[in-house]
């Protein structure tokens, strides 16, 4: 009889991440994905955003429900508080992107996670936004991603792991990356 170490668990399919990678190598026509949400104005500056559908894979696709968002201001904007801002759902967006980063890769190295906490922040001066100042961009100037990870791995293998996750991060990439974005108006009156 051979005594074997369990296999590392953090809740990561490795072998399905690795089947879906094979797949795209032999047909990368079905890689290509658009993401979407339908934002709708409700009152003040609140809204209600909507995501349900994407494409990829060759095709239409849906989550397994329609999830739902609110994003209003404080009442320090002078608005009524009905969710989080826009500027800290960015910040939410991207903790999540290199969390999920860091489960994965922790799973394909076969680092047990114990637990996995990341403070986001980010330096803003609302100067930009209000027009206030035209040399004070409308965005963050500044964002800091804080880890606290336990895991049974040295200090050089998280970090390592963290590295490797903010490589593949897709909302690290639109961060810190030039990315296209065009607005389009069809009006009704």
């Amino acid at each position: 009889m051979t005594d074997t170490a369990p296999a590392v668990d953090n809740g990561v399919n490795v072998d399905a991440l690795f089947g879906a990678r094979s797949a795209l190598s032999d047909s990368p026509e079905i890689a290509k994905f658009e993401w979407r949400s339908t934002v709708s104005w409700v009152k003040g500056t609140h809204s209600l955003s909507e995501v349900e559908t994407f494409y990829g894979l060759g095709g239409e696709q849906a989550h397994t429900k329609k999830f739902t968002f609110d994003a209003d201001h404080p009442p320090q904007f002078a608005a009524e508080d009905h969710g989080i801002t826009p500027v800290e759902y960015v910040l939410v967006a991207l903790g999540s992107c290199l969390t999920a980063g860091i489960a994965s890769v922790a799973q394909v190295r076969q680092v047990k996670l114990n637990s996995v906490k990341a403070t986001v922040a980010a330096d803003f001066d609302l100067h930009g936004i209000l027009g206030a100042d035209p040399n004070v961009r409308n965005g963050f100037s500044n964002v800091t991603v804080n880890y606290e990870i336990d895991a049974d791995a040295s200090q050089e293998d998280i970090e390592a792991i963290v590295a490797q996750s903010q490589k593949r991060s897709a909302v690290y990439d639109a961060l810190t990356n030039p990315t296209n974005v065009s607005v389009n108006v069809n009006a009704s009156s």
